[in-house]
C-alpha cells in the first residue's frame, strides 16, 4: 500500500500576530458643554446615557479619559469623527488615540 497523493510532511504553522490595539482618549476642555460631550459619546461610540455621563465626568475631573479601545484604523476613524462633529458646532472638543501598552 502506498501513500501516493497524500502529503504527510508537517507544514510550519504561520503564527498570525493580532493587530495592536489603540485607545481613543477624550481630552477635557473648559468650553464644550457637558450635554454636547454626552451627545457625541452616544452618537459616535454608541454609549448609553449613563456610560457617556460617566466618561464625560471622568475626563472633566482627570483631564482625560479612555473612551474605547479598537484596532488602529477604527480608533483613528472614531476619534476623527467625534472631533470633527464638535468642530462643525464650533466646539474645541478633542479626541486622540494612542497605542495600548
Amino acid at each position: 500500500m502506498s501513500n501516493v497523493g497524500t502529503d504527510t510532511s508537517t507544514k510550519p504553522k504561520i503564527k498570525t500576530e493580532r493587530p495592536r490595539l489603540h485607545k481613543v482618549i477624550l481630552l477635557n476642555d473648559d468650553y464644550t458643554p457637558r450635554e454636547f460631550v454626552v451627545l457625541v459619546l452616544k452618537a459616535v461610540f454608541r454609549m448609553s446615557e449613563e456610560q457617556a455621563n460617566r466618561v464625560m465626568m471622568t475626563a472633566h475631573r482627570r483631564g482625560a479619559c479612555v473612551v474605547a479601545v479598537y484596532t488602529r484604523d477604527i480608533a483613528e476613524s472614531k476619534a476623527s469623527e467625534a472631533t470633527e462633529l464638535a468642530r462643525t458646532k464650533g466646539y474645541p472638543l478633542m479626541f486622540t488615540t494612542e497605542p495600548e501598552e
